[in-house]
This record gives C-alpha cells, sequence and structure tokens, in this order.
C-alpha cells in the first residue's frame, strides 16, 4: 500500500514546542504501526471518530483542500486527515459521522475577548472609550464582580461561542481560577489570562497582591490538557513600568504567554509620548515587557517602525475589527502587520463592547475593513482572513503547533460547517474553475448559525446545533437575574450625582461647612498691604489662573465643578497644573451678619480625565464657563487658619477685583466662631457691608452671560 504520512517526524519535530514533543512523537509513531497493520493484514485501524464525506478544509501550510475528505480522530488528537474513500478503508470509527453537504474545518479561534462581560452585554453603548471603560464598566465591575459573576459569564459565553463555531478562545479579567474552571468543565480550549493592574481590582487589594495570586493560578494550571494559564498586565495605561517588568519575568519563569493592551487609541499614543516621551510600543519594550511571548490586543496605533519591533521579539498581534469600530478606537493596518511577518489573529473583544461573540462576523469584518481603509479589493483575502481565525490566530496565541488546522498529531478542535442553507447557494465552491471559493463562501456568505457540529479535544460538545455541555435555559434565566440587579444599581447612580462621582474613584468628603464672604474692591493694594503687615501670621503665599466649568442638573440642587489650577511664577510662567472636581451642595445653608455664608457638605475628587468625559458622562442640562486670576493667601489669624483671595474675573470680563475670606470646618460651632472672625478682618480691611457680595462667581457669571 503507497502511504505517506501528512506530517513527516522531522516535520513534527521542528513544529513541536518542547512541552508537545512526546504527543507529537507518540502520535507519529501510533501512526506508522496503524499504516503498517493496514498494510499487513488489511484491517483497518481502530479510531473512535470519523467525519467523512465532508468538504474537508485542512488550514495547513498547504491549504490543502479534500473536496470528498474526512478526519480521522482517536482520543484527543486527529490521526489522519484526507480522501474520504482512503481514510475510510484504513480506520474503522466507533462513531461515523456523516457531513454530507458540510465543510469540516478547524474549530476558529477567539484570540481576545473578556468573557464574564456577557453579563454588561448592552449596558453602556455608544459611548467613547474612556467613559464607556472608566463611566460605567470599572464601577459595575467594582461592585458586581466574583467568582461566582465570572462563572456564570463564561458559560453563557462558551455557549454563544461554542454556537459560533469558537473552540479556543483568549480570555482576560478577573478572578480568572474560576473562570479557567468553567471552561474547562464545558470541555472548550482557552488561554486564560489574569488581569493585573496598578490600582485594586474585583480580585485583589494591591498591584503586589495580584502577582502572587496569578502566579499561583499559573502553578495550578500549568500543563492542563485545555486551560493554558497566562498574565495579563491590562495596559500600559494601567501599570507602572517596573509592574510591567515583574509581569514579563513571571511569563518567562513560568514559559507561559503575556496578554496586554497596546495601542488601542490615539489618544493613548499620544498621552505615551507626553508622560515617557516615547510611543507605546517603545516604552513597553524599554520596561521589558517584550522579553515574554505577548499578545498584544488592537494595536490601532502603532507604525511600520513599532510592527518590525513586535515582529522581531516573537510578539502577536490580537485584532478586534467589530469593538474598535463601534468604540471608534481606529482600524489596525493589518495589511501591513501582515507584510512585517506578524502573526495576526482575530478577536471580539469583550460582549459589551462588541456586542456578540459570532466569529463569522468578525471574519468577515476583518477582510472588509482591510480594503476599505486601504482602498485596495485584494488585500486580506477570505482566504487570510479564515487564517486568522484559525491557524494564524493559534500561532498569535503561540500554540500553532496544537491546534489551528487539520493536520496528524494536532489536537481535534473540528467544526462541521453546513453549506446547504439558501444564503450559500449556489455551490460554486464544489466546483473546480477556482479552487479559493471554498474560503470566499465562508468568509463572505456564510453565518455563525450555520455551524452544525463542534468537537474539541476530540470531545463532541455540540451535535447537530444542540449544546452538550451547558444548560442554555438556565443560564439564561440566571443572567437576567445579575442584569436586573445591575440595572437597578445604575438607575439609583444615574439619579444621584455624587453616587455617579463616587463611582469613578478618588472621592473624598472635605470639611463640612465652609464659611466665607467675598467683597467687591477697585484696588487690591491696600489689601495686600494689610496681608503682609502685622496682623497675620502668612504661611505660603501663590498666584493661580484658574478655569473652572460648572455643570448644572435640573432635578438637583448640587453644582459640579471642574477646575483647571495653573500656577503662575513672578514671571508668569506656568510652573504647575492641577485638575480636580468638587461637588457642592446648596450655596447658602445660613447667613451671619456681613452676609457672611455658610456653605454645607463638599466632595472633592481628582480630575484624572478631560473636560469632554466628565460632560459625556454626567451629561448636565447647562454649563457655565469662569476664567479668574488668583492671587492666594493661607494666614494664621488668631490660631486659625483662613484662606484670603484677590481675584479678577477674565472671563466672563467684570470690572475691578474680589475679595474673598474662607475657611473650612467640621463643626458647626467652629463655623459660628469662624464667621465673627471673618467679620474682624474685614475691618482689618476697612470693608464694609455696602461692598460684600453676596453672590459666588458662578452666580455672577450666570446673570452676564443670561
Amino acid at each position: 500500500m503507497d502511504y505517506t504520512p501528512a506530517l513527516s517526524f522531522q516535520a513534527t519535530l521542528s513544529r513541536a514546542t518542547s512541552s508537545a514533543f512526546d504527543l507529537c512523537y507518540n502520535i507519529y509513531m501510533s501512526q506508522l504501526a496503524k499504516t503498517a497493520q493496514t498494510a499487513q493484514t488489511g484491517s483497518p485501524a481502530q479510531v473512535d471518530t470519523i467525519l467523512t464525506n465532508g468538504f474537508v478544509i485542512t488550514m495547513d501550510d498547504a491549504f490543502t483542500l479534500y473536496p470528498h475528505g474526512a478526519v480521522a480522530i482517536s482520543g484527543d488528537s486527529i490521526v489522519a486527515v484526507g480522501s474520504a474513500d482512503v481514510i475510510t478503508k484504513q480506520y474503522h470509527a466507533q462513531e461515523l459521522v456523516d457531513c454530507m453537504g458540510c465543510a469540516v474545518m478547524p474549530g476558529l479561534i477567539n484570540a481576545h475577548t473578556h468573557v464574564p462581560m456577557t453579563l454588561l452585554r448592552g449596558l453602556a453603548d455608544d459611548l467613547r472609550l474612556d467613559v464607556w471603560l472608566y463611566g460605567y464598566m470599572l464601577p459595575v465591575e467594582r461592585n458586581f464582580v466574583s467568582p461566582e459573576f465570572v462563572t456564570l459569564g463564561a458559560q453563557l459565553a462558551c455557549a454563544e461561542m461554542l454556537r459560533s463555531g469558537v473552540t479556543c478562545v483568549n480570555d482576560m479579567y478577573y478572578f480568572e481560577d474560576a473562570i479557567a474552571q468553567a471552561i474547562s468543565e464545558v470541555g472548550m480550549r482557552a488561554l486564560c489570562s489574569q488581569t493585573i493592574m496598578q490600582y485594586p481590582t474585583p480580585d485583589a487589594g494591591s498591584w503586589d497582591e495580584s502577582l502572587e495570586a496569578c502566579e499561583r493560578f499559573i502553578q495550578k494550571w500549568k500543563g492542563h490538557p485545555l486551560i493554558v494559564p497566562v498574565i495579563a498586565p491590562h495596559a500600559p495605561y494601567t501599570c507602572s513600568g517596573a509592574l510591567l517588568l515583574r509581569c514579563a519575568e513571571m511569563a518567562v519563569k513560568y514559559d507561559v504567554p503575556l496578554h496586554t493592551h497596546i495601542s488601542e487609541t490615539f489618544q493613548e499614543v499620544e498621552e505615551s509620548r507626553r508622560e515617557h516621551g516615547m510611543p507605546v510600543v517603545n516604552w513597553v519594550k524599554k520596561n521589558g515587557l517584550l522579553e515574554a511571548k505577548v499578545i498584544a490586543a488592537h494595536c490601532t496605533a502603532i507604525d511600520q517602525g513599532e510592527m518590525r519591533t513586535l515582529q522581531r521579539a516573537g510578539a502577536t498581534v490580537a485584532h478586534n475589527p467589530t469593538a474598535n469600530l463601534k468604540l471608534a478606537s481606529g482600524i489596525a493596518n493589518v495589511t501591513q502587520m501582515l507584510a512585517t511577518g506578524l502573526h495576526v489573529g482575530i478577536g471580539t473583544d469583550g460582549p459589551a463592547s462588541n456586542n456578540d461573540l459570532d466569529h463569522f462576523e468578525e471574519m468577515r469584518l476583518a477582510a472588509l475593513l482591510a480594503k476599505g481603509s486601504t482602498r485596495d479589493p485584494v488585500v486580506v483575502p477570505a482566504r487570510t482572513a479564515l487564517a486568522m481565525a484559525t491557524i494564524e490566530g493559534a500561532r498569535a496565541l503561540h500554540i500553532g503547533t496544537l491546534a489551528g488546522s487539520l493536520e496528524t498529531g494536532k489536537r481535534a478542535d473540528v467544526i462541521v460547517l453546513n453549506m446547504a442553507a439558501l444564503h450559500n447557494t449556489p455551490e460554486y465552491y464544489q466546483l473546480s474553475r477556482n479552487p479559493n471559493s471554498i474560503f470566499t463562501q465562508i468568509v463572505y456568505a456564510s453565518k455563525a448559525s450555520d455551524v452544525r457540529d463542534v468537537w474539541v479535544n476530540g470531545k463532541c460538545l455540540m451535535r447537530e446545533r444542540r449544546l452538550l455541555s451547558l444548560d442554555e435555559t438556565a443560564i439564561r434565566a440566571r443572567a437576567n437575574e445579575v442584569a436586573q440587579q445591575i440595572d437597578h444599581f445604575l438607575i439609583e447612580r444615574e439619579g444621584d450625582v455624587l453616587q455617579k462621582l463616587a463611582a469613578i474613584g478618588g472621592l473624598q468628603q472635605e470639611e463640612s461647612f465652609e464659611v466665607q464672604v467675598k467683597a467687591h474692591v477697585d484696588d487690591p493694594a491696600p489689601i495686600i498691604a494689610k496681608i503682609n503687615g502685622t496682623d497675620f501670621n502668612l504661611v505660603r503665599h501663590v498666584h493661580y489662573r484658574q478655569f473652572d466649568t460648572y455643570f448644572h442638573f435640573s432635578n438637583e440642587d448640587t453644582r459640579l465643578r471642574y477646575r483647571e489650577d495653573e500656577r503662575v511664577d513672578e514671571q508668569g510662567n506656568i510652573v504647575s497644573s492641577r485638575y480636580r472636581l468638587t461637588l457642592v451642595g446648596a450655596q447658602k445653608e445660613r447667613e451671619y451678619p456681613h452676609s457672611i455664608l455658610l456653605s454645607r457638605s463638599r466632595f472633592i475628587a481628582p480630575a484624572d480625565r478631560s473636560l469632554r468625559f466628565y460632560r459625556e458622562y454626567f451629561k448636565p442640562s447647562r454649563e457655565i464657563a469662569i476664567e479668574k486670576d488668583r492671587l492666594r493667601w493661607e494666614v494664621i489669624y488668631d490660631d486659625d487658619t483662613f484662606f484670603i483671595n484677590i481675584d479678577r474675573m477674565v472671563t466672563p470680563a467684570q470690572p475691578g477685583y474680589f475679595v474673598e475670606i474662607k475657611s473650612r470646618t467640621w463643626s458647626i460651632r467652629d463655623a459660628e466662631h469662624k464667621a465673627q472672625m471673618i467679620g474682624d478682618v474685614l475691618a482689618i480691611f476697612g470693608i464694609d457691608d455696602a461692598s460684600v457680595v453676596r453672590d459666588e462667581y458662578v452666580d455672577i457669571a450666570d446673570v452676564v452671560t443670561g
């Protein structure tokens, strides 16, 4: 009998990792033994399953096709691929699966996602990335993410992905140990990436605690037949350089991949240039990240030089076309990446930013987006797009020796695709004129709903569209219960500016009461002389330019102020800048003699996002903008601290100057005492009641601007 194995031993050895060597060798020797048995006795070798009579698409290096083909599976692996006539003569199967009218192909590989975010699908759409992430996703995650949450979300995602023909997923989230457990119980293959951040996360109070937990996670799952543990520093903007280095060192120590977000937006790149003096890829390289086997998600804003840097380091890219378009993050230059030699897989990103896990949709969009963005219809042809979803996806996840193609010795991750549906008619791929027709048919016409059967690691997980390892009805019911809880949380928060401010972090309550008075003066010089005189003990003196934007809300008494303070020196040069938010309640709770006002609670938070972010997040009913030039003194008067400001309103312009005297306290009695002292300071300055201004600056501006 004339027989040539699909892979020679040397080819198997060269493509296998050291951890997979024994497996490949044993399968190869078993294959030779079975072939010899067939040649000598004429009796077929025994296997578990044969998928026969289908159009077999191998996605091997030669893109070999078998129009009337078969795949033989034994245990967790593929033992033969070829013509149906040959395979069925050489092998006898416990189960023979008729695939007439179907394509038999490798399972699809989702190269980047966050599977528990199925439970956040549809929660906050049509927002910019920063508002979506910091305004909604992170606050909800802080309140709801738990091992039980991620388990349910992973089960929901697995059900959806299996129905889309996905057999392997690269996840990144919190409580990844629970996710790995859930996915392994379903029977899917996964890279489970434990998220690390500089800041507290739902599963760790600090980054060092997170690193320790990640190391335990890697030790537990390393060597599992379905799960590859991965360390995942979230992104360069959420991890310090030192933390990136620690993550890379751990990945190298345990020989596991490192999964991270890289250059997802042009804004991220601009911020990296401002903060580090270099683009993102250069900065992560400087901090040792590229010493690991990196999987870089997104890369929408990297240039050709950065692509070469990633390629030389052995890093790979996970392209997420739908999510990047939906969040307007940019369009990755996949055409140039492939030309550079980068391995590029396709990911859906999380279901909260996509909003589905349909990999057929991602394949099609990856091809179309490359064509449209380059105005070249021949770039990223269908065969390349299918490769990115299969063998190139496996290589992008550093598991190309084990999955991604139908070849002898590889894991039996196989899907059967119904090609007889109306949208797949007529069947040009069955004709001989264009051998690439099968690739165009699958990428441009086929749908996730065409997936009929799914095998992972040799085990059937879906047969005739029926999932065999998941209870869809129970999962949907539990998911809707969680959605109701999250929706109630957001309804309560949306009606309360304070809760929305607290949700984005960093909120602090200042002293409960602020006692202050404001007066109009034509010439501030006499008052400055008094401040520098003997009545006050001067603590410090600064000069600011202040830019305030006040947010008003139709159903709230409170006002939110976004302030940018520019500290300037004597020559008017900017020395430093500070940004913060201040939420103030009703502006006048009580009035003392001389129209000294007592204001109630104030809350502050660092404004580490843009004004545009806060505008889109808080959705004020109206805004008022003010610019002031401020001279500020902090003084001690009669053993108490006071702040004295001399302000000139630049926008909207006002004549003269305003003198403002204020102090803060937690005590109502102390507030009354300080109100008396402010009256004394007014007397020292020679300011009478006629000069006192009862309005805040925002009220003055409101009147001026109409």
